[in-house]
């Protein structure tokens, strides 16, 4: 047994997952339609609690499969990289990062900043859990699907999306490998071209000079040396959108997130409940909550008797 086993095996058991429901917390259905479109409204904030919730039901899930338990656990890291690692005799150790999304959000909005440096042995892989309630907007918490992908692949198709010189940098972390554990500092951050035309033309020269491959991202001390080089000389501003999960453009993750909009729950596909929630058009909303979801309308003296 050795790391990509470990790692091959976990990802078979969470892509069994799908389908399966938490008895974590429950949403109860609505009594009438006005409450259903309040509810779906505000149902996404409920996201960050399961996403952590979900996280640590995984992590448990994993550590009652009997084949693990001859080579060691799987141990959650809070605060840390990655969320959790299997702690035990398999080398270099293996790693899930878990990123739980909610689909009804407009995005992915979960981020991915670590450094490729961190992944060179690719003993560590992102774990991207889709979830809803049961039944869209109520009941518990619901896996749609799961997506297990290499975090090298991942960081890699990052850096190559937004890395474009000298309109674009990508920056390495500085080299914290002697400092403590929680100080240590593993994120990449991107910068963007705020100069003038003039200074722009200037940094092209400078790119042109690193020559033919001078554009193609690489995570060494030599590299980043020529790009800190360009944030010294001209004006970069800080990217705060940058790493969203739905902005890398990787293919498994494409993909991902395309079974996912198409998966149908309670009568239409996932992103046509998107759609319609994020539209804010109540009665739209009221027609296919009752129609899709049995919404109706119920006495209040009944309720609460």
């Amino acid at each position: 047994m050795n790391t990509q086993d470990i790692i091959r095996l976990a990802s078979e058991y969470l892509a069994n997952l799908s389908g399966h429901t938490f008895d974590i917390l429950k949403v109860y259905k609505p009594t009438s339609a006005e409450a259903a479109v309040n509810l779906a409204k505000v149902i996404s904030k409920l996201s960050p609690l399961l996403g952590n919730l979900i996280e640590f039901n995984t992590v448990e899930l994993l550590n009652n499969q009997e084949i693990f338990a001859t080579f060691g656990e799987w141990k959650r890291q809070d605060p840390g990289f990655p969320d959790t690692i299997f702690v035990g005799d398999i080398k270099p150790t293996p790693g899930l990062e878990i990123k739980v999304w909610f689909p009804l959000a407009t995005e992915i909005t979960a981020r991915f900043k670590d450094s490729q440096n961190h992944f060179r042995r690719d003993q560590t892989y992102v774990a991207l859990i889709a979830w809803l309630p049961e039944a869209v907007i109520y009941g518990r918490p619901k896996i749609i699907d799961v997506c297990v992908v290499s975090g090298y692949s991942i960081a890699k198709a990052r850096d190559d999306h937004y890395h474009n010189p000298p309109d674009y940098l990508i920056i390495e972390p500085e080299d914290t490998t002697e400092r403590t554990a929680n100080l240590q500092q593993t994120n990449t951050n991107g910068y963007k071209f705020q100069g003038t035309d003039e200074d722009f033309m200037e940094a092209e020269e400078i790119v042109k000079s690193w020559g033919n491959d001078g554009r193609v991202y690489k995570p060494t001390p030599e590299y980043q040396k020529l790009l800190r080089e360009l944030i010294a000389h001209f004006k970069y501003r800080l990217d705060t959108n940058f790493a969203k999960m739905d902005r890398i453009v990787h293919p498994e993750i494409e993909s991902f997130k395309e079974r996912i909009y198409k998966t149908e729950c309670s009568g239409m596909e996932i992103y046509q409940w998107q759609k319609l929630l994020a539209s804010r058009r109540d009665e739209s909303m009221k027609s296919a909550l009752r129609r899709y979801l049995g919404i109706t309308e119920e006495n209040i003296d009944k309720i609460l008797d």
